[in-house]
């Protein structure tokens, strides 16, 4: 059994056990969390959609890591032939949930 479910406006297939990174969110570490925006649940051959969300469906998770931190991602800007480099480097946060349980 798995669910499409939306968590901070980004889709994630996830099964029960299953620890997802998501988005960075100011909850606290052990904190458990609740997703009501279940997009569809699908149990073996039986699959349930929602219009745009499955009623009485959602999924419960457990915020495991606060906060960590992506890939550094380095940016350049360039204008040919008049002297201008500009370097800039970013990291995004994110957190780490572990789904216990899809309530169907």
């Amino acid at each position: 059994m798995y669910a499409l479910v939306e968590i901070l406006g980004k889709q994630y297939k996830v099964q029960e056990g299953d620890t997802v990174t998501v988005d960075k969110t100011h909850a606290k570490e052990g904190d458990k969390l609740n997703y009501p925006t279940v997009l569809a649940i699908v149990d073996g051959s039986v699959a349930k959609f929602g219009t745009p969300y499955v009623q009485g469906a959602s999924v419960d998770a457990t915020l495991v890591s606060e906060q960590i931190l992506g890939d550094k991602i380095k940016v350049y800007k360039y204008h040919r032939r008049k002297g201008y480099r500009r370097t800039q480097g970013h990291r995004e946060k994110y957190s780490v949930i572990k789904v216990d349980k899809i309530n169907a």
